[in-house]
């Protein structure tokens, strides 16, 4: 069977994207969970990573002896180990794009991330609102996503970014779902609409179970609280 390591579901956005996706494709798996303390060199954490994978890092997927690390590396894998399960969108042209905007989210929208970090169980309008007015960067990123999002919608018709097929593609972008909500962040209804639809997908539902359960504080994944 294969194994996905992850870390605290209330933080760890990675780890959300090929848990989602496993989960909602009805994948068996089994669940490791490495919970963080610190990011550390000889930290607990850093010890049980770097003894599966030489980054140090999670998520990691175990397939037998095989360890695939990072999620658009662990996103490919399944869908090659998986064809029947169309994980990324049957026709050329849409699979060419969830690739483009997989990938332009792994690789971008660094002030969201940064300064919204993904926290399933707060709700932290006040802390948003500071963001909102104070970082144009933030607002830039969540106008690129009201954009992206947008066209993706209209062009396949939803209700889903693809169609009605879930696919990699909303896996990927269902930790920034989380953030929009936990920070109250502005957006048009109809993306407002679809970050609903994210968090009813049964995969999602089950992952924010799990967080609200977690009770755990991380320091270096709450600043704002920490500053209080």
């Amino acid at each position: 069977m294969l194994k996905l390591y992850i870390g605290n579901k209330n933080y760890s956005s990675w780890s959300m994207r090929p848990w989602v996706l496993l989960k909602q494709a009805g994948i068996p798996f089994e669940e490791v969970m490495l919970r963080f303390d610190t990011m550390e060199p000889g930290s607990a954490f850093k010890q049980a990573a770097g003894s599966i994978n030489p980054v140090g890092k999670v998520p990691v997927l175990l397939d037998g002896e095989l360890a695939i690390w990072d999620t658009l590396a662990i996103a490919e894998y399944l869908a090659e180990r998986f064809p029947d399960q169309h994980l990324w969108p049957q026709a050329t042209a849409a699979r060419a794009r969830a690739r483009s905007v997989c990938a332009e989210m792994h690789s971008g929208f660094s002030a969201l991330r940064s300064h919204c970090g993904m926290n399933i169980e707060a709700s932290l309008p006040e802390v948003g609102a500071v963001i909102w007015r104070d970082q144009p960067a933030v607002r830039a990123d969540v106008q690129r996503l009201v954009e992206m999002w947008s066209a993706l919608l209209a062009e396949h018709g939803g209700p889903l970014l693809f169609g009605s097929r879930f696919s990699i593609a909303d896996a990927y972008f269902a930790p920034v779902c989380t953030r929009l909500k936990t920070y109250a962040l502005p957006v048009p209804a109809e993306i407002a609409a679809y970050v609903e639809r994210v968090h009813a997908l049964p995969g999602v539902k089950a992952w924010i179970a799990d967080a609200l359960t977690e009770h755990a504080f991380v320091v270096i994944d709450e600043p704002y609280r920490a500053a209080r």
